[in-house]
């Protein structure tokens, strides 16, 4: 049986990150620094900032071991369910670590980017804690490309049924085979929705005809309406699929990228510290 990260091994790394926080928290209200008032500079503060970079570069790390297929004798599912927990951890550290002192300056700045890089890392969790199964629910057994296959399908079937109707009828069927697309850019796969539906728009229009129509070509018409609705149900279907997959990575295009800026504020920051104050 599949293991969920949030409960490895018995909640494992969640018990190690709680102690960790339970410990920051007991020795910062026990620290009295001189002068009264929190702050980095003090033993306690340059302890928890020595915890929190070694930390932040550990958790990076992950990043690199995931794509090491094979190595190593620790199981994926405890490293991720471990960098989850004590990324969350780093939240209450790294906060006890500024004495709660702000400002605009570059330790701000590598503060801020740690809390948005974390921030993006909870999306990540929730997106893949969410989505595959609201993706199995969509795809109903079905794959994306079993789902192109029944799409090509009925707009035979369509272009069959419609060789028997007028010209208008034909255009409009063979403009939804042509035009109709999936995917897109990346605001268009996270809506999973195309408001510009080739085959939506010829389906309105073949409805129309429909309810003017009389006699054998009314009977070929509600048969032709009948597969375009299929259509539209199949490609809304795939949207969906398209949607969840495109959920599940966005984050990473914000998570990646703010991470080396993490680091490099990080860096910046330490240097600062030790260099010039």
């Amino acid at each position: 049986m599949h293991e969920s990260i949030v409960v490895y091994s018995r909640f494992r790394f969640f018990k190690i990150a709680a102690a960790l926080v339970l410990v920051s928290l007991g020795l910062y209200i026990w620290d009295s620094p001189k002068g009264g008032i929190p702050n980095g500079g003090t033993w306690l503060g340059y302890g928890l900032g020595t915890i929190g970079a070694l930390l932040i570069l550990w958790l990076m790390w992950f990043g690199v071991r995931k794509r090491r297929y094979g190595g190593g004798t620790v199981k994926l599912e405890s490293w991720l369910s471990a960098h989850v927990y004590l990324g969350l951890a780093l939240i209450v550290v790294a906060t006890l670590h500024t004495g709660f002192q702000f400002g605009w300056n570059v330790h701000t700045l590598a503060y801020t980017l740690m809390m948005l890089v974390i921030a993006s890392g909870v999306f990540g969790l929730y997106a893949y804690l969410r989505y595959p199964r609201l993706m199995t629910e969509n795809r109903k057994g079905m794959t994306l490309d079993a789902m192109m296959q029944q799409v090509a399908d009925i707009d035979r079937e369509c272009r069959e049924s419609a060789l028997q109707l007028g010209e208008e009828i034909n255009r409009a069927v063979l403009d939804a085979s042509q035009n109709t697309k999936l995917g897109g850019g990346m605001w268009r796969q996270l809506s999973g929705h195309d408001p510009n539906c080739a085959t939506f728009a010829a389906l309105h229009r073949i409805e129309e005809l429909a309810t003017k129509a009389g006699g054998s070509e009314a009977n070929e018409l509600r048969r032709l309406v009948t597969l375009m609705t299929r259509k539209v149900d199949v490609l809304r279907q795939a949207r969906r699929d398209i949607q969840f997959m495109a959920l599940m990575q966005i984050w990473l295009y914000v998570h990646v990228p703010l991470s080396f800026g993490l680091l490099a504020a990080l860096i910046t920051h330490v240097i600062s510290v030790f260099f010039y104050w």
